[in-house]
């Protein structure tokens, strides 16, 4: 019994099928529409028979072929750890900045979840297959071995890493300056007894926040208590079950004035831990934050916060690796400077006068 014969899906044209269609070369064709070189001055007259025919033809140029010949896919990575089932607003803030950027400049992105940044280095290298142009991490923990080892060909920025990482352009912004502003904010409201919610001591942005709120202190001759630092991951459940603790060790006689949280998310779940033990804010303390994500303006109260330009910095980040893409020479310094994004004290309701 004859076998049904299988249908030929049809081909998509090809630049020899528009040089038929137009009555010119595949390189005529190829160089008005794909801007490539020739040597052959083409006529208007010919370029708009060239164009009609791929119009009829509904021609459209491989990307992937273009991007081989030359040597750009115009695509950069962003690198992310994602911890637990926590929405991560930071990345979701710098993530917006960074699509916008690369709309900008009309670049793709490919989004990269790592598991850790423990064995971030290895992950990394998988990525390095031709696929993307250049990549963001976005805020890295990585250790001093990763820091010296990263592969030179591919260039790379990085939002708020912990560490200098060689040849790797940071853009960071000026946490001890935005701690200290918010710290001598509350102070100036008339708060003495202020406790700070930090992040894990040892990572760069929670040692500057530390050093922002204990010299605001000093600065006012407010003495440094050490029972109200508190260290944690930046996480609303972590300041949740901290806050918690507080409270039912201590009584409510001893509750801070204020309390001033390494980000925003830490706020919320001290916020929800305050609450839940019936003390109001702003009425029995005052919180406050810092990054100014969408926690803080859907917060009740809404936070008072220190501002990161934190979209601006996505946009940055784009842009800044664009350059290092398309200059090997800047692409060779070992310790590239930081771009510095200044800071600015946001009050809301969560913060009143005492």
């Amino acid at each position: 019994m004859p076998q049904p014969s299988r249908k030929k899906g049809k081909r998509p044209p090809t630049l020899a099928d528009v040089g038929r269609k137009a009555g010119v070369s595949a390189m005529a064709v190829s160089a008005v529409l794909n801007g490539s070189n020739s040597s052959v001055r083409i006529s208007e007259e010919t370029q708009r028979r060239i164009r009609k025919a791929a119009a009829d033809l509904r021609y459209r140029p491989n990307i992937a072929a273009r991007a081989l010949v030359n040597r750009r896919m115009n695509t950069i990575g962003a690198f992310i750890v994602v911890e637990g089932l926590e929405l991560n607003h930071y990345f979701l803030e710098v993530f917006n900045g960074i699509i916008a950027g690369a709309s900008e400049h009309n670049q793709n992105v490919t989004v990269f979840t790592l598991d850790t940044w423990s064995d971030a280095k290895e992950q990394l290298e998988r990525a390095f297959d031709g696929r993307i142009d250049g990549m963001i991490l976005i805020a890295p923990i990585v250790g001093e071995e990763f820091a010296k080892g990263m592969n030179p060909d591919m260039p790379c920025v990085s939002l708020h890493a912990n560490v200098d990482i060689e040849g790797v352009v940071n853009l960071e912004s000026d946490e001890e300056k935005g701690a200290y502003d918010m710290v001598r904010f509350l102070v100036d409201k008339g708060h003495r007894r202020i406790m700070h919610l930090a992040g894990p001591r040892g990572l760069l942005g929670a040692e500057r926040r530390i050093s922002g709120y204990r010299r605001a202190l000093a600065d006012a001759g407010v003495e440094w208590d050490e029972s109200l630092l508190k260290s944690m991951p930046y996480s609303d459940v972590e300041a949740r079950a901290v806050m918690e603790k507080w409270l039912q060790d201590n009584s409510l006689d001893l509750l801070p004035h204020a309390i001033f949280c390494a980000n925003d998310q830490m706020a919320l779940g001290c916020v929800e831990a305050l609450s839940g033990a019936g003390v109001k804010v702003p009425d029995d303390v005052s919180v406050c934050g810092f990054d100014d994500t969408l926690v803080a303006r859907v917060t009740v109260p809404p936070l008072t916060t220190v501002r990161q330009p934190l979209r601006q910095m996505g946009v940055e980040a784009v842009s800044t690796l664009l350059k290092r893409i398309d200059s090997e020479e800047e692409r060779g310094e070992v310790k590239p400077a930081p771009v510095v994004f200044p800071t600015e004290l946001v009050v809301r309701n969560s913060v009143v006068e005492r």
